[in-house]
């Protein structure tokens, strides 16, 4: 047995990235395909497609280097959805959390590797007046509740749009915004907070604690060329395999969707 070559196997990086894309159907005909070949992720999560299944596909079969699954909405068309792109081929796949109240928006894609789970998600948002808080919170303790469960059998990344900015570092402009715009009340910001709470790192203020660095800036303020933006896409980590990771990144190079990919750098 080459025992010097087990020991690089096991020692190789791995690079996985997340985006909100805003619409995979609009954000394929800009630079998609040259960036995300360019950032070379060898996991690539992806949120709000705003696609069915087949059209997702479809906008996607141009990246034939990765194995591609899906995960559309249900209860209303071109809303919402996630995908999870991998040159590896995973375990098990499964979608959704397996509650019927969460499952009908394509917000939950699970992939398992022999080492790790890899979870992406588009976490609802609050909405207009925070008419949908209450189902937020009610989103976040199950979804919080999977991810324990996954937990216990092997170290989960969580990455996506959680739509949450958790500290006044993570939003330009915190005072204005606080308990009045979705993504930065006490009540989202506790849901994000009791994640870290059993163990969960935020990989990218792990690195960079002081850092001010936004994924999300609106359009129709011109947010993006101001800079005015919020930090609200993650890659959070069991903490038993934070030793594992190198480096975690925000990419706001890349343009093309509202949002802009993170990264996470992991030697397994």
């Amino acid at each position: 047995m080459n025992h010097s070559l087990i020991k690089i196997r096991t020692m190789a990086l791995k690079k996985f990235a997340s985006w909100n894309v805003n619409g995979i159907r609009a954000t394929i005909k800009k630079d998609f395909v040259k960036d995300m070949r360019k950032l070379a992720p060898d996991i690539l999560c992806l949120q709000e497609t705003k696609a069915s299944d087949e059209e997702a596909r479809t906008a996607l079969e141009v990246m034939d280097e990765y194995k591609i699954y899906t995960n559309s909405s249900k209860a209303r068309k071109g809303y919402s959805g996630t995908a999870i792109l991998t040159k590896e081929e995973p375990v098990q796949v499964t979608y959704d959390l397996g509650i019927e109240e969460h499952d009908q928006e394509g917000r939950v894609i699970t992939a398992e590797f022999n080492q790790y789970f890899i979870v992406t998600v588009y976490t609802p948002n609050s909405g207009a007046n925070l008419a949908r808080l209450d189902y937020r919170e009610t989103w976040d303790k199950a979804f919080l509740d999977y991810i324990l469960w996954l937990n216990k059998r092997k170290p989960v990344l969580v990455c996506g749009d959680l739509n949450v900015a958790h500290h006044d570092i993570d939003i330009a402009r915190a005072k204005e915004n606080y308990n009045k715009s979705a993504g930065y009340t006490q009540r989202e910001i506790d849901g994000f907070q009791r994640f870290v709470d059993e163990g969960f790192v935020d990989t990218f203020r792990h690195f960079y604690p002081k850092e001010e660095k936004y994924t999300y800036w609106n359009y129709v303020t011109n947010g993006r060329a101001k800079n005015i933006g919020w930090r609200i896409d993650y890659f959070m980590v069991s903490e038993r395999i934070l030793p594992a990771v190198k480096d975690a990144a925000i990419h706001n190079e890349y343009e093309g969707s509202d949002h802009c990919p993170v990264s996470l750098v992991i030697s397994l």
